[in-house]
């Protein structure tokens, strides 16, 4: 039988800035006469805008798969409008493909594989709030904007026949809009004793994501100017499986970086040689 062991858990912390607007979009709570269309995600009790984690993941998982030019070779969502991912279809495929070792395979696809290799996915992404005490958040709350912590963007399609104008509004956060801690979790395995390197190695993909994702956006309404966001105070520390029996102290690996400043190679150097002590 299989033996999966934890070696340990490397952290990347820090915060997310809204560098532009930011629509992640929500469900309205009711219909509103003069309401918004296309309003944001909230959090149920404060109000206030996050950043879901899932957001967060399935764009840097996206963006990976661009990266890479994998196939959109699974539906995940059969009916109108379809949803389609990269799965890998064979084990070969799967011990060399970065994003499917990283992010995992749904769980459909889990129940079919016998897959000797198959591990959990190694990367777990934290829902970000806004930062409690930012000087940003506390301008936000005290700004009379459209909506607390928000805007109102109008917006209007042309038809390109009549020239006539469709307005519609979109919920944004801000520019300048600062949600911390962000905290990504990826987790290094051993599958009966073996194969932990090559985790340590897929870590690298992780700091690529982050590095596309701000060369892209994030939410909606990109290619019109929304979603650009930065990673900043990027925090990187290592935990190995002694220090959850309490025999080991963490490992500080980066700290108060940007994305451009991260040096993914000699934190896998560091994280191999700790793990192997």
């Amino acid at each position: 039988m299989a033996s999966l062991t934890l070696k340990g858990k490397v952290i990347i912390s820090g915060s997310v800035e809204a560098v532009t607007g930011l629509h992640i979009g929500g469900a309205a709570a009711g219909l509103d006469i003069g309401g918004i269309d296309n309003p944001i995600i909230r959090h149920p009790v404060s109000r206030e805008p996050y950043i879901p984690g899932s957001s967060l993941r399935g764009k840097m998982r996206s963006l990976l798969d661009r990266h890479f030019g994998n196939e959109a070779n699974h539906d995940i969502r059969r009916e109108e409008p379809k949803v389609r991912v990269h799965v890998c279809d064979n084990e070969d495929k799967y011990s060399n493909c970065a994003v499917c070792q990283i992010f995992g395979v749904t769980p459909g696809e889990r129940e079919r594989r016998s897959w000797s290799q198959l591990k959990p996915a190694r990367l777990l992404v934290r829902d970000v709030h806004l930062a409690a005490d930012h000087e940003a958040t506390e301008r936000l709350r005290r700004a009379k904007t459209d909506l607390p912590f928000t805007e109102v963007k109008w917006e209007a399609a042309i038809d390109r026949i009549t020239s006539a104008a469709v307005p519609r509004q979109n919920e944004r956060v801000p520019a300048g809009a600062i949600f911390a801690p962000f905290e990504l979790v990826y987790g290094i395995y051993a599958l009966n004793g073996q194969g932990w390197e090559s985790d340590v190695a897929w870590l690298q993909y992780v700091f690529k994501a982050m590095e596309l994702l701000e060369d892209d956006y994030l939410g909606g309404y990109g290619s019109r100017g929304a979603g650009k966001i930065a990673f900043r105070n990027i925090h990187v520390v290592c935990k190995p499986h002694g220090y959850y029996e309490g025999k080991k102290g963490l490992e500080t690996l980066a700290e108060n970086l940007t994305v451009a400043e991260l040096q993914p190679q000699a934190y896998a150097e560091r994280i191999q040689k700790l793990l192997q002590e």
